[in-house]
């Protein structure tokens, strides 16, 4: 009878663009293990601990537990919940309507136009956050109590009181941060062909019906993208709430990213600060399964 005799496998010797291949990648890599693998690892291992800086003791699921029975979280929670329902829809057919606007004029003028929209993402958010406390200064100086008081309304505390601390915030958010946005709208809108409007028009569809049988089916999977960035990062968001009225007046503009912050680099808290971030972490990445599986079922990559 033959007898199969196993061969030894030779290893193939990583040469020529492979190994430049592996060696350009090796920097992102590097940089991925230190700055995202390592600290998502260390703070699973931070969260099961009372943390010290020399020497923690393992608690299990203490943290945890704290994090779901803390009235303050759930009050982050839903602050933070309200921000992002109230900010990404609007965000979103904000810079659609914008996008929409600029698509007529010639290139260069759609390069100005980005260019101008985009300039607040390179900017510092410090200084933005200085402008925006000056818009918001409660007394008579106040850009905004100029402006209400020219309608006959009186001078409001916009980031000083609970009712109109939260809203302070979305218009802020209304009013900046479309950049990016603006100009993945305006690429999905020029990557529409001409006939199809010239078919609608033949129809008699008017511009409103361009709109929503041709523009927004064809921007969905745009829309889909940057509905879950923006999910994601409303999720995230520290610096409005900490540079703007950092979570006051009474926890009315503590957001969850704020909480963590605190019970990290306030309170010294780490153990907790880790179990929250990583709650908010499987929140997050629930949410964006849902989005994927109802809004993205019929859009093509």
């Amino acid at each position: 009878m033959a007898t199969n005799i196993a061969k030894p496998i030779k290893r193939q010797r990583i040469k020529g663009d492979g190994a430049w291949g592996y060696t350009f990648i090796a920097v992102a890599l590097i940089a991925f293990a230190m700055f995202t693998a390592y600290p998502v690892v260390s703070a699973f291992i931070i969260s099961f601990q009372k943390y010290k800086p020399l020497g923690s003791t393992y608690v299990g699921f203490d943290n945890y537990v704290a994090t779901l029975k803390d009235p303050l979280f759930w009050q982050a929670m839903k602050n933070t919940v309200v921000y992002t329902i109230l900010t990404v829809p609007v965000n979103l057919c904000i810079s659609m309507a914008i996008a929409i606007l600029i698509l007529p004029f010639r290139k260069s003028t759609q390069t100005f136009f980005k260019a101008v929209y985009y300039l607040p993402a390179v900017a510092s958010g410090v200084a933005l956050s200085v402008v925006w406390l000056w818009i918001f200064d409660p007394m008579e100086g106040g850009i905004l109590n100029q402006l209400i008081r020219f309608f006959g309304f009186s001078n409001q505390n916009w980031l000083g009181s609970s009712s109109t601390a939260m809203f302070s915030l979305v218009l802020m958010s209304w009013l900046s941060s479309h950049g990016t946005s603006i100009i993945i709208y305006l690429a999905g809108l020029l990557g529409i062909d001409d006939t199809y409007y010239e078919a609608a028009e033949m129809d008699g569809a008017n511009f409103f019906q361009k709109l929503w049988y041709i523009v927004v089916p064809a921007l969905k999977p745009a829309t889909l993208f940057l509905l879950v960035t923006g999910v994601i990062g409303s999720f995230q968001v520290f610096q409005n709430a900490y540079l703007m009225t950092g979570g006051g007046p009474n926890n009315a503009t503590t957001m969850v990213g704020l909480l963590i912050f605190n019970n990290a680099f306030t309170f010294f808290d780490f153990g907790k600060a880790a179990a929250q971030s990583l709650v908010l972490a499987i929140i997050i990445a629930c949410i964006s399964v849902i989005q994927f599986k109802y809004a993205g079922k019929d859009v093509e990559y």
